[in-house]
């Protein structure tokens, strides 16, 4: 199991080829589109999520704030979770909501970017500065997340607070 340190963003994107353009520009690596589905269980604390996809399929536990901006987040990951393991964790614990989106990954160095299509939400652009040996520290990670920021001209008032399920979940109740 790996333990990450994470501040990411996430933004409404207005513009995804602008962002996409502009990553091509950095040289970004892509990694092509996924097709993810993030099936979010009930957990007393903090969030549990399986994500399947054909890029990306972990089993992910963490805890971070709902604010705008850059958000710390204390990562629990299993990459290539076994067979079964979704339906146990529905058994145990319950689904609480599902995400389905469409989801282009790109990196430079550490740092993660998507540009996501979100079945019920809309398009969005994350950036998630990573620091998965501990050699980085939140500040080095606050100021790439803040360099791309800027670089991406995101604007501040189209910065979110809450994860997609948490939309998800407030669109049910609204």
């Amino acid at each position: 199991m790996a333990k990450i340190l994470n501040v990411e963003i996430k933004a409404i994107c207005k513009y995804p080829e602008k962002v996409k353009e502009m990553l091509a520009l950095k040289q970004a690596d892509s990694k092509g589109t996924d097709h993810q589905i993030d099936t979010y269980f009930n957990c007393p604390n903090g969030r549990l999520k399986l994500r399947e996809g054909n890029i990306e399929h972990s089993l992910i536990f963490y805890n971070r704030n709902n604010e705008a901006g850059p958000k710390v987040s204390d990562v629990e990951l299993i990459r290539n979770p076994a067979e079964g393991t979704k339906t146990l964790l529905t058994r145990a614990f319950g689904v609480k909501v599902i995400v389905d989106k469409k989801r282009a990954i790109y990196f430079i160095d550490n740092v993660k970017f998507h540009v996501d299509t979100v079945q019920g939400l809309g398009t969005f652009v994350e950036i998630e500065a990573i620091d998965e040996t501990g050699d980085l520290g939140k500040e080095k990670l606050y100021e790439q997340c803040q360099h791309y920021l800027e670089l991406l001209q995101i604007d501040k008032g189209d910065l979110l607070e809450h994860s997609y399920s948490d939309m998800l979940l407030e669109n049910k109740i609204s």
